[in-house]
C-alpha cells in the first residue's frame, strides 16, 4: 500500500466530519503481520483508531463485543481454513450488532464471493492490493453509512449481473426512498430529503428490503442496481 499525502490529508479532514470521535475499528485477520501493518497506517490517521485486533472468528466476537466497534475490517479467509468461516462471520456481526459494519478486506476475489459477502450483511468489499488512499476512502465511506467496493471488486459485482430476476413492483415513494439508499444516506437524512419522518422512512425501507428478500442496505442497492431500477 503506498501512501497519498495530499489526498490522505483531504480524506482525513472529511473523516474528522464524521463524528465527535474517532472511527473505531477491529482488525480481523489471521497473519499477525497484516493486522500489525494495517495498525500502523490506519493509527497515522487523527479520525481513526484500532480498538482490537483478532486472527480468529471466535476472537472476533469476543472482541466485538467487548470494544463495540464502528467497523471490522474482516478477511474473509481466517485461521481453520473454511472458506465459508468469514462469510459465517460478517453474517454474526451484522446480525448481532447493527451499529457494526463490516468492509471485507481479503486477497480473494471472485464474482460470486463479492454477492455472497453482501449478501451476508456486508457493507463493502477491498483487495488487499488496494492503495493506501483508496482503503482510508473505503473506510470513510462505511464510517458515513455508505457502501464501498474498490475498482475490482465493483467489477465483479457488474460480472454477476447476468440475469436479471423478475422486478418488484415499488411505489413512486419507495423509488424515491431506494435512490437515496444508493447515494448512500441515512434514515434521517432521507426523511430531511423527502420532508417525512424518520420512521416513515424506516417504515419504506423495510418494505424495499421485504419486496427484495434483501437483508442489508447494501444488498437492496446491489440488487436494485441488477434490475436497472436505480
Amino acid at each position: 500500500m503506498n501512501a497519498e499525502g495530499t489526498d490522505t490529508a483531504l480524506e482525513a479532514g472529511a473523516g474528522a466530519a464524521l463524528g465527535a470521535g474517532p472511527v473505531r475499528i477491529v482488525l480481523v485477520d489471521d497473519h499477525a503481520i497484516v493486522r500489525h501493518g494495517l495498525r500502523s497506517i490506519l493509527e497515522r490517521e487523527s479520525d481513526l483508531r484500532v480498538v482490537g485486533e483478532a486472527s480468529t472468528a471466535a476472537e472476533a466476537l469476543v472482541v466485538v463485543e467487548r470494544t463495540r466497534p464502528s467497523i471490522v475490517l474482516l478477511d474473509l479467509k481466517l485461521s481453520t481454513g473454511a472458506d465459508t468461516e468469514g462469510l459465517e462471520l460478517c453474517a454474526r456481526l451484522t446480525g448481532g450488532h447493527p451499529g457494526t459494519a463490516v468492509l471485507v478486506l481479503t486477497t480473494f476475489l471472485d464474482d460470486s464471493l463479492v454477492v455472497e459477502a453482501v449478501r451476508h450483511g456486508a457493507r463493502g468489499y477491498v483487495v488487499k492490493d488496494v492503495d493506501t488512499t483508496e482503503l482510508l476512502r473505503s473506510i470513510r465511506a462505511v464510517a458515513r453509512n455508505e457502501c464501498a467496493f474498490d475498482s475490482h471488486s465493483a467489477e465483479a459485482m457488474m460480472r454477476s449481473m447476468r440475469t436479471a430476476p423478475e422486478r418488484p413492483r415499488f411505489t413512486e415513494r419507495e423509488l424515491t426512498v431506494l435512490r437515496h439508499l444508493a447515494r448512500g444516506l441515512s434514515n434521517r437524512d432521507i426523511g430531511a430529503e423527502m420532508y417525512i419522518s424518520e420512521t416513515t422512512v424506516k417504515f419504506h425501507v423495510r418494505n424495499i428490503m421485504r419486496k427484495m428478500d434483501a437483508g442489508s442496505r447494501a444488498e437492496v442497492v446491489y440488487e436494485a442496481t441488477k434490475l436497472g431500477v436505480i
